[in-house]
């Protein structure tokens, strides 16, 4: 019997250590934008509206997370219909043809305390390219429905030519680096 009894409380601990717990950003908490510089002196900031992003971690502290996120093309918003629709076109993202932009980590590391660099695949464009984004973990609290809900903020730079977008557009007019940046809040996701 006593065996029996350490066998199931080995499986119950066991359990406990690898459970993963799956994180959901809420659309109403969350961004996911960029800026750009326009003819060198004015910056141009824009958004997805349409996105999805998840953290996957069994760690109270998210130092093994993972993190995956999805971005429709389409709904791409900088405030001015005929750029957006400019960004949409062949000339630049060519939603029609490469309608999501997809990134998922592969590795993270911790900086600091709370502070960890994420590094993934970032595709878009056709094309994917390896990057690392800066994340910083602001901790967890309990929500207004009661649950468990934790914040974040992510910053990372990207060149606009690696991934093959409006290369008939010099950076003296658009600048090659984009600036993204990310901030969200995230409940366990409930099936």
């Amino acid at each position: 019997m006593r065996k029996l009894f350490l066998l199931v409380a080995l499986m119950a601990f066991s359990f406990s250590l690898f459970a993963q717990t799956v994180w959901k950003a809420d659309p109403n908490h969350s961004y996911l934008g960029f800026k750009v510089k326009h003819m060198g002196i004015a910056t141009v900031p824009g958004n997805f509206n349409k996105y999805n992003v998840t953290i996957t971690s069994a760690k109270e502290d998210f130092s093994d997370a993972v993190v995956e996120m999805t971005a429709e093309i389409s709904s791409i918003d900088t405030r001015v219909e005929a750029r957006n629709n400019h960004l949409k076109s062949a000339d630049f993202f060519d939603a029609e043809k490469y309608p999501t932009m997809y990134f998922k980590s592969i590795s993270i590391k911790r900086d600091d305390h709370n502070d960890y660099k994420v590094t993934g695949n970032l595709t878009m464009h056709g094309i994917t390219k390896m990057v690392t984004i800066e994340m910083e973990y602001n901790g967890t609290t309990k929500g207004g429905n009661g649950g468990q809900v934790a914040g974040f903020d992510i910053s990372a730079k990207i060149k606009r030519s690696d991934f093959g977008i409006g290369g008939g557009f010099p950076s003296g007019v658009i600048s090659d680096e984009v600036k993204i940046n990310a901030y969200g809040e995230f409940s366990p996701k409930k099936d």
